[in-house]
């Protein structure tokens, strides 16, 4: 008892002493601005729900204008094609549209083979679907045509419903091809009305899903298939036809069960053919800075190839296979078979979707290379009026081919007018040269096949990316983009949309997005940050550009002037020459170290400037877009509100990289608020933080970094403005 009463007031003395701490505390914590909830902000702010826009209303508004831009959009070479510069691409379109088409003759009778038809189809598919995509296609550097994987996967429909054999016993190559044809041109129209139906409704979007990771895990396998798919015509033998799960190790147990039966010739002239490509591949990459464009090797195999054997007779002295009668000529229109398309429809899906996936992720590869933009949703109707109108002159279903697409680039490429180019050339090869491949035997295309696999993508990847898109695409696809402003007297930032009292702040933009960025949506937040700000930003960073090269031109030809006059004036005595230069040399250097002391002194003096600081900081080079005459933006500083980024990956960083260097461009700072510890983080782990983006960009809030970017109108100091854009 005595115990309890002794210890009690040391309790109560020690609670005393920590609830004293406490108060002490609260009073050292303050703020500056009334505590406010939720319920009392909106009242202060008055918010209310944004105005909403009915799409509908404009979709379904008809008039003169709105008809001649949806021609335009949908009819895209009436736009580009008015403004072509002949003098600076049509050289580089004809050069790199013949090299595409000796690339597109070799391959276009070899993807024939693996779809299981005859060759003069392959000529027909690089024919009328690549002039159909130079009419509506925006991507200026993509190769449409027959394509490896789309072939294979044409090849399993069209052997599965007119297979080589029944029951062991042949039946007749005419009716069997006749009725291939049949389904694979049937085939192509359900593709490209599945593409084109897709098109237009905007279902583009779904390439966003086909991450760059979870593509090319399907590549190897791709690989192989098209491998194995050939070794019949390595080995010369005649293989019963396989479908269905399991039908790739049906077709290699079968092949190595016939490998006695493999006809010798076959072997050799398709080991020979192999070992020529991959010479010739190797050259072209040892010579590649010192040849205008690449050796031809499946141009030259083809050629040799066929002389060999109309020479030697190796049909008949080896019984080696030849690719047989080519008719000379385009064939008519016929329609599709109806019938048919109950048992193609689930075929025909995913062989659209595969071929779009393929198409568009090479196009937005050379898109961002190059500086321009493609049309998801275009390239789809594209793509799917390229499939439907030449299912109609019997090609089968098409997409693009990354080999003949780095070809088309790498030679001077410039626009749909070389793709144009190389349909024409085959259209010739179609009409009065083709009977000449009559004994071109059926070769193996390692090398080709090897070039030309990229993101490949089978049923069960298309399944899944569906599965996933009903699960996720209305959280991440189409998050709520704001711009933001300050309320009254306080330091929060709401969406002035929402808020009627919440004002930007002058000279600055706050932009936010609901959704964390990544590889799904992170060209849509790049797209919605530029509108946003109001600002046409690509078209600011394209005038700039052109502006600057005509002034380097500029330069360059008035110091060529000087240089000749200098000649023209020069003594011929060569000591007086010798004395004059290097006086004219140390005067320049005596005036280029004044002029940068200037520049200094003047720099140092402009460091209180406020907003007109950071154009007059500029060097007065007459790069500032004041100095090109260029509209200015009405900000000065770009505020990323990053609090609902809950991870980054690696297409996020790259969209951030490429935030910074486009508003740089235009004169715009670029700074980062409220990002998460763990997306710090990832932040750092990504090596986004350089020479040129440091720590100084990020805050803890978005009022931390408005009164930052208000004082410091110009680039954080000792941090350069420039940084490679990815």
């Amino acid at each position: 008892m005595g115990l309890a009463d002794a210890s009690g007031p040391r309790d109560t003395q020690a609670l005393l002493s920590a609830t004293q701490a406490m108060d002490l505390r609260r009073r050292d914590y303050h703020m500056e601005r009334p505590l406010l909830n939720q319920e009392h902000l909106e009242e202060l702010g008055r918010w209310g729900s944004a105005p909403r826009t009915h799409q509908w209303r404009t979709w379904l508004q008809c008039s003169r204008a709105r008809a001649y831009a949806l021609l335009l959009q949908h009819l895209p070479v009436l736009v580009w094609l008015p403004r072509y510069p002949v003098r600076d691409w049509l050289l580089g379109d004809l050069l790199s549209g013949l090299s595409v088409a000796i690339m597109q003759l070799p391959q276009g009778l070899a993807y024939a083979l693996l779809a299981g038809l005859p060759p003069v189809f392959g000529l027909y598919s690089s024919f009328y679907p690549v002039f159909i995509y130079f009419l509506f296609g925006t991507s200026r550097h993509i190769s449409v045509g027959t394509f490896a994987v789309m072939s294979v996967m044409v090849g399993s429909v069209t052997e599965s419903l007119a297979p080589q054999a029944l029951n062991d016993s042949m039946i007749n190559e005419t009716a069997r091809d006749a009725a291939r044809v049949q389904v694979a041109s049937t085939l192509s129209v359900l593709v490209g009305l599945f593409q084109v139906g897709l098109g237009l409704i905007h279902f583009g979007f779904v390439v966003t899903y086909l991450s760059e990771p979870l593509v090319r895990g399907y590549t190897t396998a791709a690989a192989v298939q098209v491998f194995v798919s050939q070794l019949k015509y390595v080995f010369g033998l005649h293989l019963s036809s396989h479908s269905g799960p399991l039908s790739l190790i049906y077709t290699v147990l079968e092949v190595c069960w016939k490998l006695p039966q493999s006809k010798v010739g076959t072997v050799v002239t398709a080991a020979v053919a192999g070992v020529v490509l991959v010479v010739v591949k190797l050259l072209n990459d040892k010579l590649q800075q010192q040849l205008p464009m690449p050796i031809p090797g499946e141009l030259l195999t083809l050629i040799g190839a066929t002389g060999i054997s109309y020479g030697m007779g190796l049909k008949h002295r080896f019984e080696v296979d030849v690719v047989g009668n080519i008719p000379a000529g385009l064939v008519p229109p016929v329609a599709p078979n109806t019938q048919l398309f109950s048992k193609l429809v689930g075929s025909a899906f995913t062989i659209a979707v595969v071929g779009f996936a393929i198409a568009i992720s090479l196009g937005k590869i050379f898109a961002l290379r190059h500086g321009y933009r493609v049309d998801s949703n275009q390239e789809l109707v594209a793509l799917g009026l390229s499939n439907l109108i030449g299912g109609i002159f019997q090609c089968f279903p098409v997409s693009c081919s990354m080999s003949r697409s780095l070809v088309q680039e790498s030679t001077g490429g410039n626009s749909q007018v070389a793709g144009a180019i190389s349909s024409l050339f085959i259209l010739l090869i179609i009409v009065k040269l083709g009977e000449l491949f009559h004994d071109l035997p059926k070769l193996i295309w390692l090398v080709t096949f090897t070039a030309t696999i990229l993101l490949n993508l089978d049923l069960g990847l298309v399944v899944a990316v569906i599965f996933s898109l009903l699960l996720v695409v209305v959280r991440t696809q189409m998050p709520h983009y704001s711009v933001l402003g300050q309320v009254p007297d306080t330091d929060i930032y709401r969406d002035v949309a929402e808020y009627s009292e919440a004002k930007e702040v002058r000279g600055v933009k706050v932009f936010r997005s609901s959704a964390t960025v990544y590889f799904a949506n992170a060209e849509f937040y790049s797209d919605a940050l530029k509108q946003r700000c109001g600002v046409d930003v690509d078209f600011l960073i394209s005038q700039k550009k052109k502006l600057l090269k005509k002034q380097e031109q500029l330069k360059l030809k008035q110091l060529q002037k000087e240089e000749k006059l200098r000649k023209q004036a020069a003594s011929p005595k060569g000591a007086s020459v010798s004395i004059n230069v290097n006086t004219s040399l140390e005067d320049m250097r005596s005036n280029n170290v004044e002029d940068c002391k200037m520049m200094v002194s003047s720099g140092d003096k402009m460091e209180d400037a406020t907003a007109n600081g950071q154009e007059d900081s500029k060097a007065p080079d007459g790069s500032t877009l004041k100095a090109l005459g260029l509209p200015q933006p009405d900000f000065h500083s770009l505020i990323l509100d990053l609090g609902a980024l809950s991870f980054v990956d690696t297409v996020c960083l790259k969209s951030l990289k490429n935030i910074f260097h486009d508003f740089r461009e235009i004169e715009v700072e670029v700074y980062m608020a409220a990002c998460h510890s763990p997306v710090v983080s990832q932040l750092e782990a990504g090596h986004f933080f350089d020479a040129s983006i440091t720590k100084k960009h990020l805050f803890a809030s978005v009022h931390d970094a408005v009164t930052f970017a208000l004082q410091h109108p110009r680039p954080v100091p000792d941090s350069p403005v420039s940084v490679t854009r990815l």
